[in-house]
């Protein structure tokens, strides 16, 4: 049995104008299908009484070759008809038998035909760091604003759009995409594949191609990325700085450079599915820039690991071009001669501006995780310095638990990547806690340092005073009664919550109703309501 594919490919050849009227066929039904089966099926009763002294003995390869003319006419149907089908609408076409003496058991209806429907292209167990696969969007409501969220999500929607011949399959591509019509995205070297679902049962198998970057043009761009540090630092923050990727080696397509290409019948340039893969190929774009480099040929963690090398190279080139001071001193003679007075002792260097960066780690088998050796080296260059200039080290009378907290809170952006979860995990089981328990610690420290910890973890009972002022000034702002326990006042609904600190500062938190599961919203303030004025859920 042929694959969907090769269905559509012969349904091309046995129409040529079918191209034409994909567009209109596509969204009414199958209607050519269904108008050459009923041709089949009323040609096939018109001779049924010759067929009538063929029914009482099993259709062979020889009785199918040897038809009438209404049988052949089955040939233009979607499928040639079974040996079963072909019996059972041949007994039904004779008149009355004559009752037998041995009774004969009825056939078997013919089961109904059921469109083959392709599985998802979404297969994650075969992910690696050349092809990676993305769920189905959801749908999306419709408006007239820009299908992307990124500059560079639209300039992939620009270069879609300039490049394209019919603005009507456009217009229906991009409905398609917000009606999520379009499965699981596989995203591989130069190749974006989905199934793209239209009016009919049976999807179709759409590609997007766009040329890859040679290993010139990668050597450039790597040049170009190292030669300014804050375009590594937007990357690492899924950005896509504009003149890194407008520069000598382009990154986005232009008009023309996507080729799409279906499995329908449509030969629009593109075809609506084609479309609608391109616009949501736009919303991958937005959520990880990354993906334009596995498009062009590089994954993620191959594309970091050369820039982490030539960070290295350049940095120790660097060193080495640096001539050495000048060592201050005096000859032998004059130091040892009894004569010679002794110079007083210079003054101390100047501390310096701030910490160096520390040289990149490369990754060795076997060896420790560079990443967490980099954390460490900056954190003791951090340490240093501020001993240096200050003569104490803040860092020194934490606990274990503290200083895993305070590393983790000092990893820079939001979320969690797969290096920070490693380093979370590192440190949670090295402090007998949880990530989870962790992540709620970050939080904690990042609204408030130490303090902000102490109060996440220690409740305490304050003295009589700012505490007990509290409460009238939340009633006066038209709050309610909040519930006073110990240092924390509740709101009724039980989704607010406001900790005082030894500090004096009132630290928001939220949860959800009746879950008491409370973790750090907000800034600190020595006023409650200035606490809760950035929660938007205190005035419920």
């Amino acid at each position: 049995m042929p694959s969907w594919d090769e269905g559509d490919d012969a349904e091309r050849r046995d129409d040529p104008g079918r191209a034409d009227r994909a567009d209109d066929t596509d969204d009414t039904g199958d209607t050519g299908d269904t108008g050459r089966t009923g041709r089949a099926d009323s040609a096939g009763r018109a001779d049924g009484a010759d067929r009538v002294g063929r029914a009482a003995r099993p259709v062979g390869a020889h009785d199918l070759g040897s038809a009438p003319a209404g049988a052949h006419d089955l040939g233009s149907a979607p499928a040639p008809a079974s040996r079963t089908d072909f019996t059972i609408r041949a007994a039904d076409d004779a008149p009355p038998a004559e009752p037998s003496r041995t009774p004969t058991p009825a056939p078997d209806p013919a089961p109904a035909a059921t469109p083959q429907v392709p599985r998802s292209m979404a297969a994650p167990g075969r992910d690696g760091e050349l092809r990676r696969t993305f769920p189905a969007f959801a749908p999306r409501p419709t408006d007239d604003a820009g299908f992307a969220e990124t500059w560079w999500g639209n300039a992939w929607v620009v270069a879609l759009e300039e490049g394209a011949l019919d603005v009507k399959r456009l217009a229906r591509g991009r409905g398609y995409a917000q009606e999520g019509h379009v499965d699981a995205i596989t995203v591989t070297p130069g190749l974006v594949l989905a199934y793209v679902r239209g009016s009919r049962p049976r999807p179709y198998r759409v590609q997007v191609r766009l040329r890859t970057l040679g290993d010139d043009d990668w050597a450039r761009f790597l040049d170009a990325v190292t030669e300014r540090p804050a375009h590594i630092a937007a990357l690492l923050d899924k950005e896509m700085p504009q003149s890194l990727a407008e520069g000598d080696v382009p990154l986005l397509p232009g008009p023309g450079d996507l080729d799409p290409r279906c499995s329908c019948p449509d030969r629009g340039h593109p075809c609506k599915h084609a479309a609608a893969l391109c616009y949501q190929t736009a919303r991958l774009l937005d959520a990880d820039p990354f993906v334009l480099f596995l498009l062009r040929g590089r994954g993620e963690r191959e594309l970091l690991d050369a820039l982490s090398r030539r960070n290295a190279a350049r940095a120790a080139r660097a060193a080495q071009e640096r001539e050495p001071a000048p060592l201050a001193g005096v000859r032998a003679t004059e130091a040892l001669s009894p004569e010679r007075r002794l110079a007083p002792l210079p003054p101390p260097l100047p501390a310096v501006p701030h910490p160096e960066q520390p040289p990149v780690y490369p990754a060795a088998p076997g060896g420790p995780d560079p990443f967490a050796l980099d954390q460490l080296a900056t954190d003791a260059a951090a340490r240093a310095h501020t001993l240096l200039q200050s003569g104490r080290d803040p860092v020194g009378g934490l606990t274990l638990w503290q200083d895993a907290v305070r590393l983790a809170a000092a990893r820079p952006g939001s979320g969690l990547t797969a290096n920070s979860r490693a380093l979370y995990a590192s440190l949670a089981s090295a402090a007998g806690r949880t990530t989870a328990d962790l992540a709620r610690a970050v939080a904690a420290w990042r609204q408030g340092g130490l303090e902000g910890l102490a109060v996440l973890e220690e409740p305490w009972d304050p003295p009589a005073g700012r505490f007990d002022r509290a409460r009238p000034l939340l009633l006066a702002a038209d709050l309610p009664a909040f519930r006073p326990w110990r240092n924390r006042l509740t709101h009724p609904r039980g989704h607010v919550q406001l900790r005082l600190g030894r500090d004096g500062v009132w630290y928001p938190y939220e949860s959800e109703p009746g879950r008491d599961d409370w973790w750090p919203r907000g800034t600190p303030d020595l006023d409650p309501v200035g606490a809760l004025t950035g929660l938007g859920a205190a005035q419920d």
